[in-house]
């Protein structure tokens, strides 16, 4: 029975090291559904080699068996650490060294369970024995793809997590030491490197922070003085020469210096020409300087804030320096916060908005993307009081020309009139917006913009509206839940940078 529960764990251990490498790969790289498909696929291929492999075991299998283990335990426990600092010192070999310990660590797993079944075959009928080893195999494997995004990476962090279920596994070797003692040639050998693999991978862990704090320090090069890691997403503040800067799965959201470029242009052009907007929703934009800009408007009674992320709108609403950032906006009666998902919101039943501010980030991966589609926008048309407006923050016109067009061909298809614009922020360079409406825009009236505005004025704000020919229109398809063109095209054009 104890050697069915070293399944069960060497399962467990073996998906970790799977959903880390994958995860880690989507945070890092972008398009959760291609590094996971090539992730998973490549960490298979790599099983199967191993059970192949297993063939040519046939002495000592319980010495096998506890190096595996072993070997396991450190290359898969610290896979998580390792490509973390690769990312931040050497980037370019990310990929590589990715690949790589995914082919090796999928191999030894693979060993793991042929090996286990031929120990086992000793004591337990053919029958059984497949069927028991399956079962925990198994069951490990739904135990920790539940409690991987729910309790451990929220809790733990990636890195712990990894070290955490590396230290299972060297467990697993220990037990199998003691299990096996009489049979083991060189005992105190083995004993030497069990003891070994446990001190590193336990002063790994208690120094988890430190490396973490290492990696990052180099990637962001400012000074980090908040990071945390939700079910959703890697958030990383971090304060230098430009101010505090979010980052999010360490893409940049908005520098301090000049977001009120940003968001000033982004909220404005709307509310302002609305009239006296007064029900506003805005999805995304969980830092609440959407939010902040909103409340300049005297005409507004309510703002109903959609982020899907807690964490985020618990930092900027509780974390004193970043609160002040949004001039305490979320702390605003008027302000109403739903932690879910803007798409699903959408398809429930609901009151009509008169501006609803857009603020996702960049489709980067296809749960994004997912948030541009026409599927999305047919929705949001419903929440559109008749007169109303909305607007989408929209990537680069100039870098990414192809996809902010593919999100005004996205929003036509449903029906909706476009109206694009783009502003300069330095942190960003030339960035896109596009108001959507089912009547045409009009520019504000004079005196429509809110005082105490650092970028736009009545003056500026008709400059905006002017594409000049290197961000002119191109044609473009529309971008469907069942076909995502925009991330595909989105990470070619950001690509070629």
């Amino acid at each position: 029975m104890a050697l069915l529960a070293s399944v069960f764990v060497v399962a467990a251990c073996g998906l970790v090291y799977e959903l880390s490498a994958a995860a880690l790969s989507s945070y890092l790289l972008g398009d959760s559904v291609l590094q996971f498909s090539t992730v998973i696929g490549t960490y298979l291929f790599a099983m199967g080699v191993g059970s192949w492999l297993s063939r040519y075991f046939d002495r000592q299998l319980p010495a096998h068996f506890l190096r595996i283990e072993l070997l396991v335990a450190l290359i898969g426990g610290g896979l998580p650490a390792v490509l973390f600092i690769a990312n931040a010192y050497v980037p370019g070999a990310f990929r590589l060294l990715l690949y790589g310990m995914v082919l090796v660590v999928g191999a030894l797993v693979g060993l793991e369970i042929p090996l286990v079944m031929r120990i086992l075959r000793r004591n337990v009928a053919l029958k059984e024995l497949v069927s028991q080893v399956l079962t925990f195999d198994y069951l490990g494997a739904l135990a920790v793809s539940i409690a991987f995004p729910l309790l451990l990476v929220p809790q733990l962090g990636m890195i712990r997590t990894g070290l955490l279920f590396g230290l299972m596994n060297a467990a697993v070797a220990v037990w199998a030491l003691w299990l096996f003692r009489h049979e083991l040639r060189r005992l105190g050998a083995h004993a030497l490197a069990c003891a070994l693999v446990l001190l590193t991978l336990a002063a790994a862990f208690v120094l988890a922070d430190r490396i973490t704090t290492l990696a990052e320090d180099k990637f962001y090069q400012d000074r980090i003085i908040f990071s945390a890691t939700s079910p959703y997403q890697r958030i990383v503040v971090t304060h230098g020469s430009a101010g505090h800067r979010l980052f999010l799965n360490g893409n940049l959201q908005f520098a301090e210096r000049d977001e009120y470029r940003y968001h000033e242009a982004l909220v404005h052009p709307a509310m302002a020409a609305q009239g006296a907007p007064k029900k506003v929703a805005v999805l995304g934009g969980g830092d609440g300087m959407a939010v902040r800009e909103i409340l300049k408007y005297p005409s507004v009674e309510s703002v109903t804030l959609v982020e899907l992320d807690p964490n985020m709108t618990r930092l900027f609403t509780e974390h004193e320096t970043l609160a002040a950032l949004n001039g305490g906006s979320l702390k605003s009666p008027k302000v109403r916060i739903v932690n879910t998902d803007a798409f699903q919101w959408l398809q429930q039943a609901g009151d009509s908005f008169d501006v609803i501010v857009v603020d996702f980030p960049d489709p980067t991966n296809f749960a994004i993307g997912k948030l541009y589609t026409n599927s999305f926008y047919a929705l949001l048309d419903k929440r559109l009081s008749a007169s109303g407006y909305a607007v989408i923050q929209t990537t680069s016109p100039l870098i990414a020309r192809k996809s902010f067009w593919t999100v005004a061909e996205t929003i036509e298809s449903v029906g909706l009139q476009v109206t694009p614009y783009h502003a300069h922020v330095p942190s960003f360079g030339e960035w896109g917006y596009i108001i959507a409406s089912r009547r045409p825009y009009r520019l504000p009236e004079a005196g429509a913009l809110p005082p105490g505005l650092r970028f736009l004025s009545a003056q500026s704000l008709p400059l905006l509206f002017d594409f000049p020919l290197d961000m002119a229109r191109v044609p473009a398809e529309v971008n469907r839940l069942s076909n995502q063109v925009l991330v595909t095209t989105y990470e070619q054009e950001w690509g070629k940078r």
